[in-house]
């Protein structure tokens, strides 16, 4: 047990980081438990969740509980509810969204540098999923809008997710502090509904998890998986990977579904340090990878 101090991000000290790992399987999650020890010790706020696929039960769990800054993983939520009004009716996936209708933000994504002005809903799921698009997460959250989300969050039995904001490229003191909130417990078990068919409904699950896999962003949890992170969603090993990212200064988020011939597992890890030296990042991002190689032993 490590009493973490205050990270970036917003992130509060004092609360006790105690990992919990179960015996099913009797998986060890050594090189987990070591690097998220690691940390919690230089004062990051860590935050982890495992969870079997099947049956639900606890892998693996620490402080997973707290609600944290998740960054981009609020492109989740967002997803969801625009999958949700292509499925009833109330948004038409073509239907042509111009990049002038959003401020311009010089974040993350491929947008920007496309000569295309505008692009229908779907492409622009796509870009927000595949790519981490800000200007396309903005502009599908300017079409559904923030108050949709927030109340499909509510319906699906979200309490500590939350998305809060677009993507800016700066923060001002009348804007949301953070983009999204959530809580590692609650991304695991998202991830496991999205994939197990159980968000609003089996169309829009599929609908979501199929824009999921297209992300890029294997560098994390994704990195001990050897997947080419530009065509992994049909893996010949027969592993299924679904994943997204957050990352913000001072802040790394994974969450996802990993699966493969032995099982499989839902999983999130927030990680909130003080992004001081590129050191304190590659420590952090050392944390992910060890926790990817412990699943990967988990689910093959």
């Amino acid at each position: 047990t490590r009493r973490g101090g205050r990270g970036a991000g917003g992130a509060g000290g004092g609360d006790t980081f105690a990992p919990r790992r179960a015996s099913l399987r009797q998986r060890s999650f050594i090189g987990t438990l070591k690097a998220l020890d690691a940390l919690s010790t230089s004062g990051a706020q860590v935050s982890v969740r495992v969870s079997d696929l099947d049956g639900g039960d606890e892998v693996l769990s620490g402080d997973d509980h707290l609600t944290l800054p998740v960054v981009g993983l609020g492109v989740v939520p967002l997803l969801i509810e625009v999958a949700a009004q292509i499925e009833f009716g109330q948004l038409d996936p073509l239907e042509i969204i111009e990049r002038r209708s959003v401020d311009e933000v010089a974040l993350a994504g491929v947008w920007q540098h496309l000569a295309a002005p505008a692009l229908p809903v779907r492409d622009l799921a796509v870009l927000a999923a595949a790519a981490s698009d800000a200007a396309a997460a903005n502009a599908l959250l300017a079409r559904v809008g923030i108050g949709a989300v927030r109340s499909r969050m509510e319906d699906i039995g979200l309490e500590k997710t939350a998305l809060l904001d677009g993507f800016r490229d700066v923060r001002g003191p009348d804007d949301a502090p953070q983009v999204a909130l959530s809580s590692a417990r609650e991304l695991a078990g998202l991830f496991a509904a999205i994939v197990n068919a159980r968000v609003v409904s089996p169309a829009v699950s599929a609908q979501v998890g199929e824009w999921l896999n297209l992300n890029q962003d294997l560098a994390l949890v994704g990195a001990a998986t050897a997947l080419d992170p530009f065509a992994h969603e049909d893996d010949r090993y027969g592993m299924l990977f679904v994943n997204k990212t957050g990352r913000a200064d001072g802040i790394r988020a994974d969450a996802g579904v990993l699966a493969g011939p032995r099982g499989g597992v839902s999983y999130a890890l927030v990680v909130c340090f003080d992004d001081l030296s590129i050191a304190h990042r590659l420590r952090a991002h050392e944390a992910f990878r060890a926790l990817g190689a412990d699943l990967m032993e988990y689910v093959f």
